[in-house]
């Protein structure tokens, strides 16, 4: 009887146990409501008990499972909890499992019963009863673009705003997956008579900080009319031999975007985004003047987890009952309401079940999205599922070459691609990759759904496979290196969870190696975060023995220098030290030892005089085995010591400045240029040998940040000069680019400079007036 209620229901039983029956849903066709169905089938079975005379009990649990390909018999984790949920009910009682009861929201009714300590779980398992089944609603097919009128005005009025004032408008539209959140800005941006332009932040999580800018920038096919503002853009592009700060890039991409206007900016999915990214967007909409720009950015709520502060100005809910029913009204009646009372009025879940009605005569509507979709696949052809799987492999946006370097066996790449866009899975859509065609997954779920559906010894060797084509396609892409890490670091998980250590090994060492790269490079555009993130993730993946390990740790160490993490620095620093010693790595001892001192004397944890002398301790080691990045960094705590004891810093600082040129240090340079340019006005350096440097730095073209400290600089000593309107401009355009920048403590520092400007001039109301502002 048992076995004829599960069957009912196109479950099946996969074993009896004495008098225990185990049954799965889901094996080996995916339903979209297979969990209902599991329910209902407990129901059933529950409904039974008396006639049969028992009074059993029943656990239902939702996840993941291991299965043959022949006897089907399941296993796993999610098989495990169901058995505890069943030894822990009450006689004819039903407990389901938490991810279970999510599934079949609304189409049962259930209470909750608390958490259960369970054999073999660390945390206690939330459990639900099930009461009793309700009627479950159906599928459908697209319709039209309806009941969002007053979120287009929202837009439309934004753009007026900015047309009619001339400024920046951000509009951030935050909402669930498949609430509609493109289809609004789509449908909006069919009335401005505007150039629109699109950036999407890549579902990496990590490291990409500027793509959806650089995906912008191509877009425009231009560069800002400042030189340097045009080289920090072009130094994204890879057009630039040096790179730039995440200011000067942030200031850079402003005025494109200026110069460009009118302009409507659209950024997608920026809960993925970096926080130097949400920065560059916060900046633009805040700072940009003269110049009518739209930027409309959509996102989900995780975004709000990250920043609680960003501005939202439309929250997406889901649609209306009037216009739901009108999404659905070529529909038969009786599919109708079943399938209004389960999208809950999202867009998303009510397309893709009009795609499925059009596919197929009987139509399941399933309880959440995920499983829709799993159930969409399962529908393919195995040709056109191995090439959707393929391209989920590389992303949310995939090439044509891609799928057919990883299903070399599939002939039809072509007319199967044609078939997936004819089915509304996904579209064509701009490659990335000169010469190549690129589609782009309709929803990000659908390439979740495909992706989760390949076994993990497929990831590993896909994943692999497509980082070895990237690697020879890619070269003209931005950030090859964070993309390319991604792929091996992806593979090498999946080869440690299969206990396969060789061929982890091999793949974490190929991660390791761009992972490092893309960190080193982020260091030298000064993105710290991503930096950190970057570097972190690639000593994650060394072994601990490795040498290689506190080579990565000494870098990751000085990133958190750059952000303000000082005791983690120190930490780290600390622990390289002893390590390197013991394995005798000179190089990396004293390298580390450099940045320890560094660390505490931020800390004020180390006396100044102490300092410079340890530091100088290393420059013998470091300039016998030729280290110029450590030579830098000593020859800066050199001079930074001793700028600070009152004495000339600039012999150490120059030394410093020309290792860090050698060892293509852009943020080691940067850092000491500015030192040396405070130094010149601090400093016992004659005025007129101060000034000469200034103007050698403003004509050398250095980086925003440099140029912006020598004009302030530059404005206090020509007041020595007794030049004071000269000094006043000179003082207020270096500070305005510090503004422009976003550097609120460089600004703070720059009033010493203008109060001692206006005491020499002699006005001394106006010099107290800037200390106490």
């Amino acid at each position: 009887r048992m076995e004829g209620i599960v069957e009912s229901h196109e479950g099946s039983v996969e074993k009896f146990i004495g008098d225990a029956v185990m049954a799965v849903f889901g094996v080996p066709l995916v339903h979209e409501d297979d969990a209902f169905r599991a329910c209902r089938a407990a129901v059933e079975m529950r409904a039974a008990f008396p006639e049969l005379g028992v009074r059993g009990r029943i656990g239902v649990n939702t996840g993941e499972v291991v299965t043959g390909t022949e006897e089907r018999l399941a296993a796993g984790d999610a098989v495990n909890v169901a058995a505890r949920l069943e030894q822990a009910a009450e006689p004819d009682e039903i407990l389901i499992g938490e991810t279970t009861r999510e599934l079949v929201r609304g189409a049962v009714e259930s209470e909750p019963v608390g958490s259960f300590e369970l054999k073999g779980k660390r945390e206690p398992v939330a459990a639900h009863r099930l009461v009793s089944v309700r009627e479950v609603p159906e599928r459908s097919h697209e319709s039209p673009f309806v009941g969002r009128e007053r979120e287009v005005g929202l837009i439309h009025g934004a753009w007026q705003r900015a047309l009619a004032d001339e400024r920046c408008e951000l509009v951030t539209i935050v909402g669930e997956a498949g609430l509609g959140k493109s289809r609004l800005v789509a449908e909006s941006l069919l009335a401005i008579d505007a150039r629109i332009v699109r950036g999407r932040c890549l579902p990496y999580g990590q490291g990409i900080t500027y793509w959806p800018v650089v995906e912008v920038v191509k877009q425009l096919d231009a560069l800002p009319s400042d030189p340097t503002a045009a080289a920090a853009v072009g130094s994204l592009l890879g057009e630039a031999n040096t790179g730039a700060s995440a200011e000067e890039i942030a200031w850079a991409f402003r005025k494109l975007l200026e110069e460009n206007a009118p302009l409507v900016v659209v950024l997608d999915d920026i809960q993925w985004g970096e926080q130097t990214f949400l920065d560059l967007v916060e900046g633009v909409a805040l700072l940009s003047s003269t110049a009518p720009l739209l930027l409309v950015c959509m996102a989900r709520p995780e975004l709000l987890t990250q920043r609680a502060d960003w501005p939202v100005a439309l929250r997406l809910e889901p649609l209306p009952t009037e216009a739901a029913d009108e999404l659905i009204s070529s529909l038969p009646s009786e599919l109708r309401e079943r399938i209004a009372h389960a999208a809950g009025g999202n867009p998303l879940f009510l397309t893709e079940m009009l795609a499925m009605a059009g596919e197929t005569e009987d139509v399941d509507v399933p309880p959440t999205l995920r499983a829709l979709l799993a159930a969409r696949l399962d529908q393919l052809d195995p040709p056109d599922r191995t090439v959707l799987e393929c391209g989920a492999v590389e992303g949310e946006l995939f090439h044509r070459g891609a799928v057919r370097a990883l299903a070399p066996e599939e002939t039809q790449i072509t007319p199967r691609l044609a078939a997936l866009t004819r089915k509304d899975l996904i579209r064509p859509d701009r490659a990335q990759l000169t010469g190549d065609d690129g589609f782009r997954f309709r929803h990000l779920l659908i390439r979740d759904a495909a992706y989760e559906a390949l076994p993990k010894s497929t990831r590993v060797e896909l994943h692999r496979r497509f980082a070895e084509w990237l690697a020879e396609r890619g070269a003209d892409l931005i950030e090859l290196d964070e993309i390319l890490g991604y792929h091996f670091e992806r593979a090498c998980a999946y080869a440690a969870e299969l206990g396969r250590p060789e061929e982890s090994a091999n793949l974490a060492a190929r991660a390791v190696a761009r992972l490092r790269a893309a960190g080193e490079r982020a260091a030298g555009r000064g993105d710290a975060g991503a930096a950190v993130k970057l570097l972190e993730r690639a000593g994650n993946l060394i072994p601990r023995d490795d040498p290689a390990q506190r080579e990565v740790r000494v870098e990751l160490a000085s990133a958190l220098i750059e952000r303000g993490e000082l005791r983690e620095a120190q930490s780290n620093f600390a622990a390289v030290v002893d390590e390197a010693q013991t394995a005798g790595e000179e190089v990396v001892e004293w390298r580390a030892r450099v940045g320890l001192v560094e660390a505490e004397l931020w800390l004020s944890e180390q006396e100044i005089a102490t300092s410079g002398k340890l530091v100088r301790e290393a420059i013998p080691v470091l300039e016998r085995h030729g280290d110029d990045l450590g030579l830098a960094r000593a020859w800066f705590i050199v001079g930074l010591t001793s700028f600070w004891q009152g004495n000339s810093g600039d012999e150490a600082f120059a030394r410093g400045l020309t290792c860090a040129r050698r060892a293509r240090s852009g943020r080691d340079e940067a850092q000491i240029l500015n030192w040396l340019l405070i130094s010149s006005w601090f400093g016992p350096t004659p005025a007129r040998e101060a000034l000469a440097r200034c103007q050698n730095v403003l004509e050398q073209g250095s980086s925003r940040q440099v140029e912006a400290m020598a004009r302030v600089e530059q404005g206090a000593l020509l007041a020595l000069s007794a030049r004071f309107d000269e000094a006043r401009q000179s003082w207020n355009e270096g500070v305005s680019m510090l503004e422009e920048l976003g550097l609120p403590i460089f600004v703070a520092g720059s009033s010493q400079e203008r109060f001692d400007i206006e005491r020499l001039a002699g006005d001394l109301p106006a010099a107290e007036a800037v200390l106490r502002e």
